[in-house]
């Protein structure tokens, strides 16, 4: 979530779509979560919510510098040498991605993030797709 919020930010989508990330995505995360047999308390809480959004709202980490970078068009090899270092979330992407798709489990933003490290799908085409999704509830698994 932090590399697409730093692809939101890259694209200047404003605060309105940084907070649209946010509540898509920690439902996102919460679905994985509970599939896994995690609790909505948990999830929820400190150790869930708690943990999810300083990612978004933290300035300069590897991962939204990668965002950044992504939405500017530049490709993930030249992204991660010009880092220096571990992106971490890079790696996440690709996990979660297979996780994802192994349970069965509806992660549209995650999906997006993973199209574009892994399958050089242009950030904006991403993002007009998830922009254009049917309207949903959080938690029917869509």
């Amino acid at each position: 979530m932090a590399i697409a919020a730093g692809i939101s930010d890259g694209m200047g989508l404003g605060h309105n779509a940084r907070a649209a990330l946010l509540t898509r995505g920690l439902a996102e995360i919460t679905r994985l979560g509970l599939k896994l047999g995690g609790r909505p308390e948990t999830l929820g809480g400190l150790s869930g919510a708690g943990r999810f959004n300083p990612h978004l709202y933290r300035r300069f980490v590897a991962q939204q510098a990668v965002g950044l970078l992504l939405a500017q068009q530049h490709d993930l090899p030249v992204i991660l040498r010009r880092l220096g270092h571990v992106a971490e979330g890079v790696h996440t992407a690709r996990e979660v991605h297979n996780l994802a798709q192994r349970l069965g489990v509806a992660m549209p933003i995650s999906e997006a993030v993973y199209r574009i490290l892994y399958e050089h799908v242009p950030a904006a085409d991403m993002v007009a797709e998830l922009l254009n999704r049917a309207p949903s509830t959080e938690f029917n698994g869509q």
